[in-house]
């Protein structure tokens, strides 16, 4: 029984993460049971086997449900591994050609800069939820990562935390704290991501001007319908754009990276 409980409780896990871990690991253990072979022989294989299916079969059967990898490049690119070991690099090929588009004018802009990307949305089926997002199920939304300089003024493609998330570009004391009225109102999850950063460095700094033009360029694509940040940053930035707004207090924090969906 407690053996049984510990692979309901890891398919559960590995499919909350990456949608598809879940069903590898099951099949790799029923497989092996057959085999009455060693626990790390079972490892080696479910670890294989995941590699194999996440890096090369995924790539080619996502096309067949409507949903394309993320194409890397020089201009586009992951912040953490773990978003492309996890799946959740996957967008439907109009966002794709959006973040290829947003990527080149902001690399031809600022050379060197690269468009950067957080979590997108699993590989198959809608309505599959991407935790702990909201509503990353349906291939047509993704979180992009602010743009930093150091402390010389350079503009650097590293992020103030490892995982892209929780080092928050706060309020000024004249600027609204959403984050304060959401967590007064009960929201206690709104600022929960400061916990999920995976590490961080002090030396970054949010560039002012080059947010303000990466948000421009998005908003005036004609396929983008929503654009999240905290309403203290678009004031800040100066952003008069429709399609900019305010997520609501039932989701999180967008001061530290930007919420991006398509029509």
């Amino acid at each position: 029984m407690f053996k049984l409980v510990v692979h309901i409780l890891l398919f559960i896990i590995l499919t909350i993460i990456t949608q598809v871990g879940g069903i590898i690991y099951i099949l790799s253990t029923l497989f092996f049971n057959r085999q009455s072979s060693t626990r790390i022989k079972q490892l080696v294989l479910f670890i294989t086997s995941y590699l194999i299916i996440t890096f090369i079969a995924i790539p080619n059967i996502a096309p067949l449900m409507g949903r394309q990898k993320i194409e890397n490049s020089k201009f586009v690119t992951n912040h953490n591994f773990l978003t492309l070991l996890c799946n959740r690099n996957y967008v439907t090929p109009e966002l794709n050609n959006t973040i290829k588009k947003t990527g080149w004018e902001l690399g031809k802009k600022y050379s060197g800069i690269q468009l950067v990307y957080l979590d997108a949305n699993f590989p198959f089926l809608n309505g599959f939820p991407l935790l702990p997002h909201l509503s990353h199920n349906d291939g047509k939304k993704i979180d992009l990562s602010f743009i930093y300089k150091t402390k010389s003024g350079s503009l650097s493609n590293e992020k103030p935390s490892h995982s892209g998330y929780g080092i928050f570009e706060s309020p000024k004391k004249h600027e609204s704290n959403t984050s304060l009225l959401c967590k007064k109102k009960g929201y206690w999850q709104y600022d929960f991501t400061k916990y999920l950063t995976l590490g961080s460095t002090d030396n970054l700094f949010f560039a002012l001007k080059e947010n303000r033009i990466l948000l421009s360029i998005l908003s005036k694509q004609k396929s983008v319908s929503k654009i999240f940040i905290e309403p203290h940053l678009k004031s800040r930035l100066q952003l008069n754009s429709t399609k900019i707004r305010f997520h609501g207090c039932k989701a999180v924090r967008h001061d530290d990276h930007i919420h991006l969906q398509i029509k």
